[in-house]
């Protein structure tokens, strides 16, 4: 096919975003367009922007400069978060062509007739009330397990965050259609998907436009365990006051649904919390994760937080400590607090110096490296099965169990996107688990 556009995508972020960034360029190819990696030589390079953190700011320049570095003729069109929240700031970045707020990413291909350089981005984003209508998306091609978008958009006021300012209200994908995007990748032999969203355990709300719940998120968990061919569901972040014993009990009997949960906590201390605007004490988070326990002990549970947050004084700080010290979760994940524009924290009083939060930062990533050591030690001499990856990484390939051990065992390109019943056996240096097949045909 002679002049055929190359087009290649960055995604900076979250799950979510490589839902989209998938999905998008799909529509590309539907249009003509060869992908390519963002390595190489093309024509058009679309980044997918994320706007949670200082540094994915930061990364988008770099981006973009590689972008240039590659071809400097390239049309370079920036999607996403940080392009609905900062649109003007992002075209006034040296290279920038194209800038498309929340309303118009999906609709990207239309923007795209002329390709020639403009001296400065040209933007087309909405007032985020236009963000009213749900486009579904899902990943695949990139990896053993797809990412299935099913819900866009949050309703809630935590003080520090901007997703409700760059996706809009809570609005969720419609059963049948999310049922029909499950089928079609386990029809391309992916063995897992992960459920993405903004706040997915909100699902069923704002379905086509409405405020209804037409379905709940426990609903959607039970239908997507009948869908043929899906081995393996995961679940990816849900909030501690949308998990419902309900869907713990489930998860627990379920064909597909993996005993893994990601529970955002952000803070130990219910003062802090207060001040997040969280919807949640400490107390709720506590019940969550001794019903999961009680129901399946062995289950992986993760856990958001954020350090330095206004007001949190060393006492505050102990409080967080303490609590996910005895708390029984398997690994953290540690949000060094930044200041957003156009959100309440950023307003408080209380500011916490950048040295004390990298300290406590510090201080929470020790703990979570302790927790995960813990939990691969209490998984030692248990039997589970493993979804192998695709790459040679020093002559390994790795894996995750159901229950999220990450394991190794020597590089075998047929094991790539295989499931196999495995014995753990010991902890390696690197501190991934080491492994014996079960199966003897492996």
């Amino acid at each position: 096919m002679e002049n055929r556009k190359k087009v290649a995508f960055y995604t900076l972020g979250c799950k979510l975003n490589f839902s989209e960034t998938s999905t998008i360029a799909r529509n590309f190819q539907d249009e003509g367009f060869d992908r390519v990696d963002f390595e190489d030589v093309a024509d058009i390079y679309v980044i997918n922007t994320c706007s949670v953190t200082e540094n994915a700011d930061k990364q988008f320049k770099q981006v973009v400069k590689k972008a240039m570095k590659l071809n400097d003729k390239a049309f370079v069109a920036a999607v996403g978060c940080y392009a609905q929240l900062k649109p003007e700031e992002l075209a006034a970045v040296d290279g920038v062509d194209l800038v498309l707020g929340a309303t118009e990413k999906f609709k990207i291909t239309d923007y795209i007739n002329d390709l020639s350089k403009n001296d400065m981005g040209e933007v087309h984003s909405c007032e985020i009330e236009e963000a009213d209508f749900y486009v579904g998306s899902y990943s695949i091609g990139d990896r053993t397990r797809a990412f299935l978008k099913v819900q866009d958009g949050c309703d809630y006021k935590c003080t520090y965050c901007t997703i409700p300012l760059a996706r809009g209200i809570s609005r969720s994908d419609a059963l049948d259609n999310v049922l029909k995007n499950a089928y079609e990748i386990s029809q391309q032999g992916i063995k897992e998907i992960v459920l993405t969203g903004v706040n997915i355990g909100d699902y069923g709300k704002g379905e086509f436009g409405n405020k209804k719940h037409e379905h709940t998120f426990l609903d959607l968990v039970k239908a997507l365990d009948e869908v043929e061919g899906i081995e393996r569901l995961r679940i990816s972040s849900i909030e501690p006051n949308l998990l419902k014993n309900e869907t713990i009990e489930f998860v627990s009997q379920s064909r597909t649904f993996v005993p893994h949960f990601h529970i955002p906590l952000q803070s130990g201390s219910n003062e802090i919390l207060k001040k997040m605007k969280r919807r949640y004490l400490r107390e709720v988070y506590t019940d969550r994760v001794s019903k999961i326990r009680e129901v399946m002990p062995h289950a992986c549970i993760g856990v958001d937080v954020i350090v330095g947050f206004p007001g949190e004084t060393d006492e505050h700080f102990l409080e967080t400590y303490n609590f996910l010290n005895e708390l029984d979760i398997s690994y953290l994940h540690v949000f060094t607090y930044s200041e957003r524009d156009n959100t309440e924290a950023a307003e408080m009083d209380g500011v916490v110096p950048a040295n004390v939060r990298a300290k406590r930062s510090k201080m929470l990533r020790g703990l979570s490296v302790k927790k995960r050591r813990a939990f691969y030690e209490s998984q030692i001499g248990t039997n589970r099965t493993v979804l192998f990856e695709g790459e040679n990484k020093e002559g390994y390939i790795h894996g995750f169990t159901e229950n999220y051990v990450k394991v190794k065992t020597p590089w075998n390109p047929e094991l790539v996107n295989t499931l196999h019943e495995i014995n753990l056996s010991r902890i390696d240096e690197d501190g991934s688990v080491r492994m014996e097949f079960l199966n003897v045909e492996a």
